[in-house]
Parts: structure tokens; sequence; C-alpha cells
């Protein structure tokens, strides 16, 4: 495996009064998907979406043919089992001035009071990340600061075409921002692959208030989003306190887990199980049950999907066609489902009727 590694020092420690090397991005290894290994995106269909958890592919503006694939894909540098890859199907003609698409990250503001933003204290961090590309040139990483509405960018340079390049980007504290100490968006990263010349035109290399011209400064390689079965990747992921990166500290794929479901949790039918049970439901007519689901600590109030479940009880399988939230405890919600043929005061399980593909989903991404 060909890999080229940008100059760093992996062995100082990271500022005093925090814990060394200590990463405030989740799944930066790209190992946990939750809502599937590979989602396709377009510019007339679905343009963002999650592949790995945490990680948003984010496509924005009037793109004229662009699509391609965001996969969780097991080519990865050493040391590593995943990266996150997006290929381009039908390319952009040309870019447009207000056109760009990224992949984003977003760290929960009360992770980061640590960080003392708006003090004189603020601390600097430092972001640390593999990647490989078909194409060389320079690249944006930027941070937006959502409480203070305020950003910074900084470029990384692809030396090397479709090889695994280690990159570090630090970035001063903000002395004049602010992050609220509550569960809303403290940070977010992004890793720009296109950016219109609209976002990239005012010097953004310190912090200031946001305006769409820092978006993106200093991007100046489109040709991914121009040509046809472009690729980029990333892993290793890693944001730390200190001017210096230090290794990439690797979880158990269950801490990591836990960790992502937090954010985002998905129940789905397991193979063999015939009537894998989501909950339980009580009928209150022949169309409304009310059932339970748990859910765990999450950030905030999930939203809730589901896919092929059915109320099996009085009179057989019901299909569900429709969930809506009555109330949210602190683990676990009651929900209104609506079906059809049911039995009033009668139990049901709610389950997956040996349909491989049932699921329940609860979203609570920042």
């Amino acid at each position: 495996m060909s890999q080229a590694r940008d100059l760093a020092d992996l062995g100082s420690s990271a500022e005093a009064g925090t814990v060394t090397g200590e990463s405030l991005i989740i799944n930066g290894d790209m190992a946990v998907a939750q809502r599937g290994t590979s989602v396709s995106i377009a510019h007339d269909g679905n343009r963002n979406e999650f592949s790995p958890d945490r990680f948003l592919f984010n496509m924005n503006n009037a793109w004229d043919t662009l699509d391609g694939t965001v996969a969780q894909v097991s080519d990865a540098p050493e040391g590593f089992s995943n990266s996150l890859k997006w290929t381009t199907g039908t390319a952009e003609s040309t870019v447009d001035n207000d056109e760009y698409y990224n992949i984003t990250h977003k760290i929960e503001a009360q992770n980061l009071q640590h960080l003392r933003y708006g003090t004189s204290d603020a601390k600097s961090v430092t972001v640390s990340f593999w990647v490989k590309a078909s194409v060389t040139g320079t690249f944006c990483l930027s941070i937006y600061q959502a409480d203070g509405v305020r950003n910074i960018a900084s470029t990384y340079t692809i030396n090397s075409a479709n090889t695994w390049e280690y990159k570090t980007v630090t970035f001063a504290g903000d002395t004049g921002g602010t992050i609220n100490d509550d569960n809303g968006e403290g940070l977010r990263l992004q890793w720009h692959i296109a950016a219109g010349s609209d976002l990239t035109s005012t010097d953004a290399t310190s912090w200031g208030a946001y305006s769409g011209d820092r978006w993106a400064y200093g991007h100046a390689q489109n040709s991914i989003a121009t040509t046809a079965s472009a690729t980029f990747q990333l892993t290793g992921c890693k944001i730390e306190v200190g001017s210096t990166a230090t290794p990439f500290q690797h979880e158990s794929y269950g801490e990591n887990l836990a960790k992502c479901h937090r954010y985002f949790r998905k129940s789905e039918h397991v193979s063999g199980a015939g009537y894998h049970s989501f909950g339980t439901a009580t009928a209150f007519g022949s169309t409304t049950a009310s059932g339970s689901l748990y859910y765990g600590h999450m950030r905030t109030n999930p939203t809730l999907a589901q896919s092929g479940g059915n109320l099996y009880g009085a009179g057989g399988n019901h299909a569900i066609s429709a969930l809506s939230t009555s109330y949210f405890g602190t683990e676990r919600a009651f929900v209104n489902i609506t079906s059809s043929g049911l039995t009033s005061g009668y139990g049901y399980n709610w389950c997956g009727n040996n349909n491989t593909g049932a699921y329940v989903t609860m979203d609570a991404e920042l």
C-alpha cells in the first residue's frame, strides 16, 4: 500500500488541562454505518446523507448534473479498516460561483466548553486525518461556529493521486467566539470537495464573522466534481486541543457505536427472528394503537421513522402505515401507531413479521 505522510510530531502532548490526544470527533475511523454502507447522492434527488455515522455529505445550491455515491469502504491506510468514499457518477460540466459540496462533522456544544472560546485563553485545536483522492491540488478545511456565527478556514495539499496521505491543520482559538453550554451545534468541521468562486474570495485564515465569501477560502481544486469516476476518501479524522497532532486513539466498536447512538439509532429486524419485536402496543380503535419504544439517552427527543413494521395480535398481522409521537420520556417514547383492522383494547407485538428489511429509526442528529 502506497502512503505519503506530512511532517508531524506525533509524540508531543496536547495543551495542559486536557486529556492528551483525546479526540472530539465521533466515529473518526468510519467504522459505524447504521444507515447503510452506500447511498446515492444526486443534484435532483437526495442531496444530504450520513454514511458513515456522524459524517454528512452535503450538496448545496443548483448543481446541474452532478451525482455519485457516498460509501463506507474497506480501503484504508495501515491501522484502519474503513474509510468514507465519494465517487463521482455523472460529472458537473462547470462549478458555478455559488455551488459547493463537502463532508461535514458537527460537534455538540457542551462537549467543547474546555476550549474557552470568547476568553483570552481560547484554545487552539489541531485536526488530523488521512485523505486519498484521484486528483491532486489544494483543498479547504474549515470550521464554522454556530452560536457565534463565525468561521475560519485553512488549506491542505493532496500531493499524489490515489495515495493515502496524512494531514494536520491547526486552528487558533477564537477569543471573540461563543459556544453555548447546551446540546446544540458547537463547531462544524467541513472538508470541502468543490466550492464556487463566491465562496472562496475573502480571507478567512483568522476567526471572523461568517459571510458566504469566507465559507471555503483557499479551496482551489474542483476537478472531483467535474470528472466522472473521480474519488475522495477520508478516515482517521481527529480534532484535539493544542497545536500538535497525536496518534489516533482507537476504540472498540461497541464504544464507538454507543457514542453514535446519542445521535442516531436504528432497530432492525434480526434475520432468523421471525417476529423480532420493536416494542408493544395497545389498540384504541380499529386504526390506532399506542406503543412504547425504548431508545436510551439521546441528544434530544428523536424523530421517528419506520419501514415494514406490523402489529401482531388479534386478527393476525396488521401493517403499520405511520408513526407519530405523543409523549417523550427520558429514555423512551409513547408512540401513536396508525394501522388497520385492529381490535380496540387488545395488545399487540410491534414487530418485523419476517420482513428482513423492517426497521425503526430514531434521529437526534445535530
